[in-house]
């Protein structure tokens, strides 16, 4: 049997200026994947602004941190360790970072594949496996 575990060491970070992720599952890297799974970090008083994934539905899990959700244009509300939010295929939402430190969520996205569109982004950068992203202070 192959190999299951994945060394993230081994994985690109992808950068923004609102934070970072690291895909950790992903059909372009994993063979045999149809998912995509990744850890998303959004640095304080940032997050990823109104956007959808035309093609996927998306679970976020919050792993630490507080912040405020929207989906389907609603009403903002709260969210913190322990929530999970779920966003049908093609609604658009938003994540943003509300507390004083970085807000760590884990994303899935089924089936796999909008985390590609991310790299046409202005802010985009990636950042090769072992080294670190910088967040600069303003």
């Amino acid at each position: 049997m192959a190999e299951s575990t994945i060394n993230r060491a081994a994985l690109p970070t992808h950068s923004f200026e609102w934070g970072a992720i690291k895909w950790l599952v992903s059909p372009s890297t994993t063979p045999g994947a149809q998912m995509t799974f990744g850890e998303v970090l959004l640095l304080p008083g940032k997050g990823h602004e109104r956007h959808n994934h035309p093609e996927s539905e998306e679970i976020l899990y919050i792993l630490s941190g507080e912040g405020e959700q929207t989906v389907d244009d609603g009403a903002p509300f709260p969210v913190r360790a322990g929530d999970t939010i779920y966003i049908p295929t093609a609604i658009y939402h938003s994540t943003i970072n509300t507390g004083w430190s970085p807000l760590r969520l884990l994303a899935i996205y089924n089936p796999g594949g909008p985390e590609q569109g991310l790299a046409q982004l202005p802010d985009f950068r990636e950042v090769p496996a072992g080294e670190f992203p910088s967040f600069k202070r303003d």
